[in-house]
């Protein structure tokens, strides 16, 4: 069986994996997240599984190697991590009474014969109509500055929203588990 690799240091994108009770190493990629020129969300969340996959492959030769990225956008702007509370606030300020589409890609390399499937889950997020305050409250509490458009869903995020539409409910904190597994399967790997 070969090793799996997750080519990420998100504790969010790790938590996810333990859940599925398979042994796995987690590793830094390296890689410029900047988007291309007029490059779509979905393209953006794509291109950058594979290419964080792609990073740790040259020091893994008989390994699965499992590469994610989300990207947020609502009507032509994107919403990354916004690593501070005045981004944060700005952003849930955009998002306020609008619905944020979730792309989370996730690329599956064997670096056995350099097969890669990727596959993109987006999730439609809606959101309430959110006061200044209610959006200053959140943030102070949440703190979440390490999550893509700013609310964890997961957690005091919920509050903020109106729906959450998609295929599999784990790809809006990071990692789609329902994907993974197909490809993990293909792969040969046994879940569960």
């Amino acid at each position: 069986m070969p090793e799996l690799i997750l080519a990420s240091t998100s504790r969010y994108r790790k938590e996810l994996l333990t859940r599925l009770g398979i042994e796995f190493r987690c590793e830094r990629p390296e890689t410029d997240e900047s988007p291309l020129p007029g490059e779509a969300p979905r393209e953006l969340a794509m291109r950058l599984a594979v290419e964080k996959a792609r990073a740790v492959a040259p020091r893994h030769p008989d390994a699965l190697i499992i590469g994610s990225d989300q990207v947020a956008s609502c009507a032509g702007e994107r919403f990354g991590k916004p690593g501070n509370a005045e981004r944060a606030i700005a952003q849930l300020t955009a998002m306020s009474g609008k619905e944020v589409v979730f792309d989370t890609a996730i690329a599956l390399l064997d670096t056995r014969n350099d097969k890669l499937r990727v596959l993109n889950v987006p999730t439609r997020v809606g959101f309430r109509s959110l006061s200044n305050e209610e959006i200053a409250r959140y943030v102070e509490r949440e703190q979440p500055f390490d999550c893509a458009g700013s609310a964890k869903s997961e957690g005091l995020g919920i509050s903020l929203l109106t729906h959450i539409r998609g295929d599999d409910p784990n790809a809006l904190i990071g990692l789609p588990l329902i994907a993974l597994c197909e490809l993990l399967r293909e792969a040969g790997f046994a879940i569960p």
